[in-house]
Order: structure tokens, then C-alpha cells, then sequence
């Protein structure tokens, strides 16, 4: 039977090596075991976190585990996922404005402060929606579609229906390349043009389309794509 934590010598226990060396001195598995909190009858929460973790090429991919995924794993109930996911969220916060700040754009770089350690590691494509004031403050966020990006998922009427009940007077349309490369692809320039013109007739200021990718971002506005 493998050995419980509380079975464990105090120097191999996560909590106490925590208390004693400091957070940043424990392994992913020890910090993501301490989340965990509990193992099962037969497994100690180190041996359930080296199971989620053993096949990830990087502890990144821990944002992508959905809570269907997780209560599939063994030792992992309702209670345990809903933790895991609550934490992932609260480390991609802290990467980025808190949602209690008033965030002003004034510029694609702001955008990029906001969003690349959201969408850079998705491995789908996210396609966000910045609703703006008249001073360029945000007032929603709010992500409207998901997958390959095209005219026939893209739907104008979805995102200036919620841009007309937000009373916003503009919006910034932002997603991500999973392949890591933000260069437009025809489709995405087909898109923000048709964006564009739907925004012009409705009286709601398309600002911009940014593409984020591994680290990198490219403004539509800048390429000139929007006049």
C-alpha cells in the first residue's frame, strides 16, 4: 500500500517542508499535493499530484485541465477540482489587472499587458471582447467565441448586441494563435474587416484587432487593416 502523508518522515511532508524551507524551495508536485490537500484510502495527495502532473511537458498545463477532466482522475472529487481550478485562476490574476482596477487602453501594448498570460497558453483559440467606454475604460471582458476563427463563428450580431446592452461606445476584438506565431491569417483579416464595417453602421468604434502569441502580439490597426 502506498504511504499515506501523514505516514511520511516530517522532512518529506509538503506542509512541513513548506513551513520549514519556504514555498518557493517545493516541487510542483509538492505544491499542487498541499491543493490537493487529502490522497484516497490508497493513495497519499503527492502520489495523486504525480499523476496529474507526470504527462504535462510543463506545469502550464495545469490552466488547460477542465473540471470534467479533473473529477475523472482518481482521488480527485467535485471539492478537490473546484479547489485546483479556483487556484489556477487566482495565479492567472496575479499575472494580470485585477478585475477590481479600472483599466484604461490606451494604446495595443495595454492590451497585451492584460491578456497575453491569459490566452497565450491556450491550446484552442480564444476569441475575447474588451467593451470600452467613451475614455477607452473597460467596462466588460468577456470572452465570446472559441475555435478556429472564421466569418461563420465569428457572428457581429453576438458581440455588437452585448456592446449595444453594455453601453459601450467602442471595443477591441483580441484572440490567440496556439501555434505562437500572431502573423493574420486571411480569415483573421476577413473578419476584422467585416467587424469593422458592421461597427461603422451600428455606431460602435472597432478600435482594433490583436492577435496574441507566445509572447508576441500583432495589432491590425498597426498593419493597417483598420482605417
Amino acid at each position: 500500500m502506498t504511504m499515506m502523508i501523514k505516514e511520511m518522515h516530517t522532512t518529506d511532508k509538503p506542509r512541513e517542508r513548506l513551513m520549514t524551507y519556504g514555498a518557493d524551495k517545493l516541487t510542483n508536485q509538492e505544491l499542487l499535493a498541499i491543493i490537493i490537500n487529502t490522497g484516497s484510502r490508497d493513495e497519499s495527495s503527492i502520489t495523486v499530484a504525480n499523476r496529474i502532473i507526470k504527462d504535462m511537458k510543463s506545469i502550464r498545463e495545469l490552466r488547460n485541465l477542465t473540471y470534467q477532466e479533473l473529477i475523472q482522475l482518481k482521488g480527485i472529487g467535485a471539492a478537490k477540482a473546484i479547489t485546483i481550478l479556483a487556484v489556477i485562476e487566482i495565479a492567472i490574476r496575479m499575472h494580470t489587472h485585477s478585475q477590481e482596477e479600472d483599466v484604461y487602453i490606451k494604446s495595443p501594448e495595454d492590451v497585451c499587458d492584460l491578456l497575453m498570460e491569459k490566452l497565450r497558453y491556450y491550446q484552442q483559440e480564444h476569441f475575447v471582447v474588451l467593451f470600452l467606454s467613451t475614455k477607452n475604460m473597460i467596462i466588460h471582458q468577456q470572452t465570446l467565441f472559441k475555435g478556429s476563427l472564421n466569418s461563420s463563428i465569428v457572428h457581429p450580431r453576438e458581440i455588437y448586441k452585448e456592446a449595444v446592452k453594455r453601453s459601450a461606445a467602442a471595443i477591441i476584438c483580441v484572440h490567440n494563435h496556439p501555434s505562437g506565431d500572431p502573423s493574420p491569417s486571411r480569415e483573421d483579416i476577413e473578419v476584422t474587416k467585416r467587424l469593422h464595417e458592421c461597427g461603422d453602421i451600428i455606431g460602435v468604434d472597432f478600435l482594433d484587432h490583436i492577435i496574441i502569441g507566445s509572447g508576441k502580439y500583432i495589432s491590425l490597426k498597426e498593419m493597417n487593416y483598420i482605417k
